[in-house]
């Protein structure tokens, strides 16, 4: 079911697929919106209710004027607060994965449990391949093709606008955000404080296995790392596993909310 309330700014959209399991927070990353999480909540059930945040600039989510790290992370406090939980698990990918960190680490009595998907503690974005997307289509088939073997990875966020195809994401916006994801968090990785998973996908091009290995020794809480055979989107890469791998963790963490 798809529902909106307002933060400090954007009206904000997301997506909760229902169910009577704990809750589970899910925060996307670039390129994508929160339907990216239709099989992960799927096969979460019933034991899980994933609950799906658009962000900012993403999926039905208002575009924002800026996109800087305390803006994203207080989107996520007030998604936690309109939902009235109590401490939940998060779960994140890429720019989410940034966001889920730097929220537990800001409040953490709100976060019981973490999984981080394949992105670091210290983030270097190439916005060239945002800057060569295409802009649009005529069909939706057509803007399949131009984008060739990546075209899986973001339809989820094609959208038809008036006689043409496009994305529920802005080209510039995505730049400007990924500007804004560059940079070192060390500070905040090391004062999450809740179990934490690090998923990294072995053929990633984000995540390397020896920074992975360093945030592992890092955390200051219990944490552990998880490598699957998969690029950068490890749960579109290998979902069974990926699933797999969240369900085992979550199982080992004492996961409190109240709905």
């Amino acid at each position: 079911m798809r529902e909106y309330f307002t933060a400090e700014g954007p009206k904000l959209s997301y997506l909760d697929f229902g169910g009577p399991g704990t809750p589970l927070l899910a925060l996307h990353g670039h390129y994508n919106e929160a339907s990216e999480f239709t099989a992960l909540a799927e096969a979460l059930a019933p034991r899980w209710r994933v609950i799906a945040l658009d962000q900012r600039g993403h999926g039905e989510s208002d575009r924002a004027p800026s996109y800087e790290r305390d803006e994203y992370v207080a989107d996520v406090a007030a998604f936690h607060q309109h939902l009235g939980l109590g401490p939940v698990a998060v779960l994140g990918h890429s720019l989410g994965g940034v966001n889920a960190y730097q929220f537990a680490a800001r409040y953490p009595d709100r976060v019981s449990g973490l999984v981080v998907e394949d992105i670091g503690a210290v983030v270097d974005c190439d916005w060239r391949f945002t800057l060569g997307l295409p802009h649009g289509a005529p069909t939706r088939a057509e803007l399949v093709d131009v984008l060739g073997p990546v075209a899986e990875y973001l339809e989820c966020a094609f959208r038809r606008t008036g006689d043409a195809w496009a994305y529920s994401f802005d080209i510039a916006d995505t730049v400007a955000s990924q500007k804004a994801l560059n940079g070192d968090h060390w500070p905040e990785w090391t004062s999450v404080a809740c179990p934490t998973l690090l998923v990294r996908g072995t053929r990633s091009d984000e995540l390397s296995a020896d920074h992975a290995r360093e945030m592992i020794d890092r955390h200051t809480g219990t944490a552990h790392l998880t490598e699957l055979s998969a690029g950068h989107v490890v749960h579109h890469d290998a979902p069974e596993q990926f699933a797999a791998a969240v369900t085992d963790f979550l199982s080992s963490v004492p996961v409190r909310a109240t709905p």
